[in-house]
């Protein structure tokens, strides 16, 4: 009878510390899942960020090619300001 007893002590002080082991697992379980969302959390602020800067740096290159277009426009009426200003000096001196 004694032995029995001690061996139902020992089995239930083994379940006991897998009742506890599991507990331990599901805190654990618990604790990594809040990271995971943290993490998602943060990939997805870091996606959102990324789709404004791609956005900005659209509007950048739309305006670049707008400060393009007009600097070659520019720089055609200089040459073409040049040409009759040259123009006009040549015609001066043979007169």
């Amino acid at each position: 009878m004694a032995q029995l007893k001690m061996t139902s002590v020992q089995r239930l002080d083994r379940i006991e510390e897998k009742i506890d082991k599991l507990s331990e697992l599901i805190v654990s379980l618990a604790r990594a899942e809040e990271k995971i969302i943290g993490l998602q959390d943060d990939h997805t602020k870091t996606f959102e960020r990324m789709n404004k800067f791609s956005e900005r740096l659209d509007n950048i290159e739309k305006k670049v090619e707008e400060n393009c277009r007009t600097t070659r426009l520019i720089n055609k009426l200089i040459w073409v300001i040049l040409v009759a200003i040259a123009g006009a000096i040549t015609q001066q001196m043979w007169m």
